[in-house]
């Protein structure tokens, strides 16, 4: 009986020593938040983001109004061309030596500036951990969440939004949109000028090509198809890489223009779908369809989908830079964009439309009410065939580069 009840209390003691650890653990991680609070308030944060997209920019722009209510933080957005434009700011600042007053104190970022920020040391790391918010993603079964195209994050970006390529179409002009790269080829031809993609190295580009490289190779035995998922080694590129440029080729001369002039951006893309000079277009935020029709910038008789060989997607994430001059506010910048409340706005289509990243088992019942999707007054512009579309997982970050590179030198000349 002694060695029972000797038992018993050690059983007791144990539990009450874990317990004592997890409360003293979770005591030390409140008071380090605190910390972080107490010293980012009243402070301004430069973040620097793609600024192409009027949705994006007013979204933001609600986002500094909360945070200069809620920490008195006047957030000022940086509006970018190209993400590379805020490595190289920073990659220029390291080389100057100026490793604690940099000037870009957030960065919109994911792929290959993500992979090239961390292999120059360039991203401040393990901080994500310190959000309280961070938590709400459950990364612990969520392992996207801490893997950007791939590669493991480590504490150095924390996930804002999630997004799929889409396609979208005037029904007007076209009642039978492709399904499949290689029926857009085939729809091409009978629809002369109706399609066209932007110039890489822009964003929607790279998607539209890194999507054709992927379903192209589809058939291609596992152990060459999975290269893409590898770094891109010369002998991966002339296995795999042939096949986007013969297809290319044979599109080219029935794109808009003969394929002998690319717009600029995604968003010339949309203007010319608005304008009626194309057909058939696509985007990487599904939500952007229904409300540009709602604003007018598109006709009601647009309809959107994905295509059955699949859809390319990824995560897009925040970093904060090795050198940032403030980075406790940028931080509560961060966690506040993780925030139910910020998730929920940046979901709803006449807002963003970007889908959250937060799991929403991780709410109470009431908060996840926030994530329901309103009655839309264009519910055609919807997504049909989202649910029949595989998703397509990035490939590789080091892709990206060469397929841009290979790009313009085959195509880029006198465009």
């Amino acid at each position: 009986m002694k060695h029972i009840v000797a038992a018993l209390a050690l059983g007791v003691s144990v539990y009450a020593c874990l317990w004592t650890s997890v409360a003293y653990a979770q005591t030390n991680e409140l008071a380090a938040w605190e910390e972080i609070e107490a010293r980012g308030v009243n402070q301004d944060v430069y973040f620097h983001a793609w600024g192409g997209d009027p949705q994006i920019n007013r979204y933001i722009q609600w986002v500094a109004e909360q945070v200069k209510q809620q920490y008195q933080i006047t957030l000022h957005h940086v509006k970018l061309t190209d993400t590379g434009e805020a490595v190289s700011r920073v990659l220029a600042e390291k080389s100057a030596s100026n490793d604690n007053n940099g000037q870009v104190d957030l960065v919109w970022i994911n792929g290959e500036n993500f992979a090239a920020m961390a292999k120059h040391q360039l991203l401040a790391p393990n901080w994500v951990a310190q959000l309280p918010n961070f938590a709400l993603t459950d990364p612990d079964n969520n392992p996207a969440m801490t893997r950007d195209f791939g590669v493991p994050t480590q504490g150095m970006e924390a996930p804002w939004g999630k997004a799929a390529l889409t396609f979208y179409y005037d029904s007007l002009l076209t009642q039978t949109p492709p399904q499949t790269l290689q029926q857009l080829s085939l729809w091409a031809e009978q629809h002369p000028g109706r399609f066209s993609y932007p110039k890489p190295p822009d964003f929607l580009a790279m998607s539209f090509l890194k999507y054709a490289l992927i379903a192209l190779n589809n058939s291609q035995p596992d152990a060459i198809k999975n290269r893409l998922y590898q770094p891109a080694s010369a002998q991966s590129q002339a296995l795999l890489l042939p096949a986007l440029w013969q297809y290319l080729d044979d599109l080219h001369p029935n794109l808009w223009r003969k394929g002998q002039h690319f717009m600029s951006s995604g968003l010339a893309l949309r203007r010319l779908m608005g304008d009626g000079e194309l057909a058939l277009a696509f985007t990487f935020s599904a939500a952007e369809v229904p409300a540009a029709v709602a604003r007018f910038d598109l006709p009601e008789s647009i309809r959107s989908y994905r295509m059955r060989d699949g859809s390319l997607s990824n995560i897009h994430f925040i970093a904060i830079p090795y050198n940032a001059a403030h980075t406790n506010s940028a931080k509560l910048v961060v966690n506040f964009l993780l925030s139910p409340k910020a998730q929920a706005k940046k979901q709803q289509a006449n807002v963003w439309g970007d889908t959250s990243v937060i799991a929403l088992s991780q709410l109470p019942a009431k908060q996840q009410k926030w994530f329901e999707p309103p009655a839309l007054s264009h519910p055609s512009a919807n997504i049909a065939n989202q649910d029949i579309s595989p998703a397509l997982s990035e490939p590789h970050p080091s892709w990206t580069k060469v397929i841009a590179t290979q790009w313009l030198q085959r195509y880029g000349v006198m465009r």
